[in-house]
């Protein structure tokens, strides 16, 4: 006898699917997409509904609820999502709750429904006398009905007025769902349509032929800083609009998100189009709201971070990659994905353009370019034919410093102080110093869960380790010789914002790092500062390099540049690149020209040397050899395999035994390694790992399709982790 048979992906680090048997009472509300409860072992877990079909289900346990009325998931988003586990060897049900907004996959889901009052106009006929009764009946007239937060951000303390329309039967009340708008108290920005230059024209109307042909086509808008890649993402989302479909912009840091939404939502809520944002800097409650006004098809522009590439959209039409370099794109831990990879993916399974915008591509995608499978548009020059900043290479050899300034740096931030203008200083390491030191004995103060030092924060008067967010006291005596002499060692922003204060103190000065953007709101009130020149010198790590467009920097200075350059990575020379050129380009932006102060040791390096030029080519031209020759990507594949547990032995032994059979079935695979992680200890877990590299992906396929047999062998205290096209191997 068949029955009702869903197949559910649960929440567990399993790759299995489970079947279970739908009661006949479920039988119309379990369909594929939905959440379900259902029996796992002695516990009920949550699941998604991914597979449902007539069978035998004697043997198998039933469901106990339905949890959703309508399907989180569409057809589309659960086959890349089956896709992205499948690619990325990650169980298809945790896969899945990366996907959906915190919670969902829990049995106790606690992000709620909001409900609030909501008026309606009713009895034409019935006026008011009071002439604030008259006004506010008025306006929800005219609006068809508001709530009552909404009321309230338009008339000061209306709840009498509201109950007494109430009562003279003005009004209805009643009570309906509130979506929680992280908008709702900020104002509409002003738009500014730019005339388009011929480079941007060009561009966009190769773009809009694939838009309007419904059809995948990968772009590199390749412009340079200041070039006005934003307007030609405006005028394609536009045109995607008139098409009836959505778009989906991904930005690659939660900070570059409140000037792009100010952008959009400047230029399409006048039309009536609604803007959803998805990103972690919103509460869980206004992430649940916003998925679910995307999935009742409420919404037409969706922004976000890393995480909107899932976004439910039922008909994308085009998906847009800004900063596609970023490397934050690629999640770190757990499902570790690259946004930019799955936009691309999820374009082609439906059909529309791909748009990856950066003024420094990533050698991979710029490869892809020159291989002919993706499309190169270029945007040579700044808007206005504004000229680009001039760039200078300050040798520290021969340039002594004052603090952590040189004295051309010195000498030009006093300058531009005087003209009224802003200045930008990158330096890529938070805190005040990177570590204490007993110069008496050496000792220095490590991290007891990580293998690191712990950063000295001066105003906290802590050290904090950056990996595990441990703190412990400043010393007042050396615990090893009873020494008092404990002196920071090296320097990060709070102790540049600190240099800066003794040398101009005039200068109002701001910092941005994850120190100071912790709280909500605090990036746009940073970059507000700066856009109404209420800051004269920020300070801050890669972050302030990302995208800002302050039109009133004048110089831009970058110090600690050799830290990046020599990390012991493949790839070091392409970031320092990358971040040179795009903090660079933050300087005279509107007021032609613009200066920028390269500190180094080391300025014949052509990574220096090209982003001095703004040059992609020739970085790209002097790079790719090196990556050739040792078959490292975009000229070949890796993945990570990471190994971590409690005890160091155990992770060794594991990685050795799991190294030997891989060596035996190695075939056209180089296998680097077992060895122990550049941070062997990491939040109380000591790691090792074994890189697998390859020129083509099917032999690496096969080599992990092996290690699921093998990896039940292991310790169970042993994890291991698939580390897919890794891009950090720390």
């Amino acid at each position: 006898m068949t029955t009702l048979v869903v197949d559910v992906a649960v929440n567990a680090p399993v790759r299995t699917l489970y079947s279970y048997r739908v009661p006949e009472a479920l039988a119309e509300s379990v369909q594929v997409g939905v959440r379900v409860q259902a029996p796992f072992g002695r516990r009920s877990i949550v699941g998604v509904v991914v597979r449902r079909y007539q069978g035998d289900g004697t043997d198998l346990k039933e469901l106990k609820s339905c949890l959703d009325d309508v399907p989180l998931l569409d057809a589309e988003l659960l086959r890349l999502l089956h896709w992205a586990s499948d690619y990325y060897y990650y169980p298809l049900g945790q896969v899945i709750k990366n996907a959906l907004p915190g919670g969902l996959m829990r049995a106790a889901n606690r992000t709620a429904i909001v409900t609030e009052k909501q008026y309606r106009r009713i009895n034409p006929e019935k006026f008011p006398e009071g002439k604030r009764q008259q006004q506010i009946l008025a306006w929800i007239d005219e609006q068809g009905g508001a709530g009552a937060t909404q009321i309230r951000t338009e008339f000061p303390s209306p709840t009498p007025v509201l109950k007494r329309l109430v009562e003279m039967g003005c009004l209805e009340l009643c009570e309906k769902e509130r979506l929680r708008d992280p908008f709702l108290f900020e104002p509409l920005p002003p738009d500014t349509a730019l005339i388009l230059n011929d480079s941007q024209r060009q561009s966009l109307e190769q773009m809009s032929e694939r838009i309007g042909a419904c059809r995948f086509q990968p772009f590199l808008l390749h412009g340079v800083t200041g070039s006005g890649k934003t307007e030609v993402y405006l005028r394609a989302v536009a045109e995607c609009l008139k098409q009836g479909r959505q778009a989906l912009i991904l930005v690659p840091e939660i900070s570059l998100t409140p000037q792009l939404v100010s952008r959009f939502r400047a230029r399409f809520e006048p039309l009536g189009e609604q803007i959803a944002t998805l990103h972690s800097g919103l509460s869980a409650g206004e992430r649940y709201d916003a998925w679910r006004s995307i999935a009742r098809h409420q919404v037409n522009i969706v922004i976000g971070a890393r995480s909107a590439v899932f976004a439910p959209l039922p008909k994308p039409g085009l998906i847009i990659v800004d900063e596609e370099h970023d490397g934050s794109y690629k999640q770190g831990e757990g499902f570790r994905y690259h946004a930019r990879d799955l936009a691309l993916v999820r374009g082609q399974q439906q059909q529309c353009p791909v748009i990856l915008g950066s003024a420094t591509p990533s050698l991979a995608t710029y490869y892809r370019c020159k291989q002919g499978s993706c499309t190169l548009l270029s945007l040579p020059e700044r808007v206005h034919a504004g000229a680009m900043p001039t760039v200078e290479l300050v040798d520290l050899r021969t340039e002594p410093l004052r603090g952590l300034l040189a004295e051309p740096l010195i000498e030009a931030i006093a300058s531009v102080l005087e003209q009224r203008r802003q200045v930008l200083l990158l330096l890529n390491r938070r805190g005040f110093a990177p570590y204490l030191l007993c110069t008496d004995c050496g000792t220095s103060f490590h991290c007891p869960n990580c293998e690191i030092t712990l950063t000295y924060h001066q105003r906290q008067r802590r050290l904090i380790c950056h990996y595990c967010d441990y703190l412990d006291r400043v010393p007042e005596l050396c615990p090893a010789c009873r020494g008092e002499r404990i002196v920071p060692q090296g320097a990060g922003t709070e102790r540049l914002e600190e240099d800066l204060a003794e040398l101009f103190p005039a200068a109002r000065i701001a910092r941005m790092d994850r120190d100071t953007t912790r709280t909500k709101g605090s990036h746009q009130r940073i970059v507000r500062g700066m856009m109404e020149d209420q800051v004269d010198i920020l300070v801050g790590t890669q972050m302030i390099a990302k995208g800002h467009d302050f039109p009133n920097v004048a110089l831009v200075g970058v110090l600690g540049t050799d830290s990046l350059l020599n990390l012991p990575d493949f790839r070091s020379a392409e970031r320092s690149f990358s971040l040179l050129t795009q903090v660079a380009g933050r300087a005279g932006r509107a007021v032609g020209g613009g200066r920028v102060f390269i500190q180094t040791y080391h300025p014949e390096h052509f990574a220096l040397t090209c982003a001095a030029a703004q040059d992609v080519e020739a970085f790209y031209q002097q790079e790719l050899p090196f990556r050739q020759e040792l078959g490292y990507p975009p000229c070949g594949h890796l993945v990570n395999l990471i190994f971590s547990g409690n005890n160091g032995d155990q992770v060794s032994n594991a990685a050795t035994s799991l190294g030997r059979h891989l060596q035996s079935a190695a075939g056209d695979v180089e296998i680097l390694g077992p060895s122990p992680c550049p941070l062997t200890r990491l939040r109380g877990k000591y790691r090792y790992q074994i890189l697998l590299k390859s020129p083509a992906r099917p032999p690496l396929r096969r080599l992990l399709a092996m290690i699921a047999g093998v990896t039940a062998e292991l310790p169970r205290q042993v994890s291991i982790h698939i580390d897919i096209d890794p891009l950090d191997m720390f």
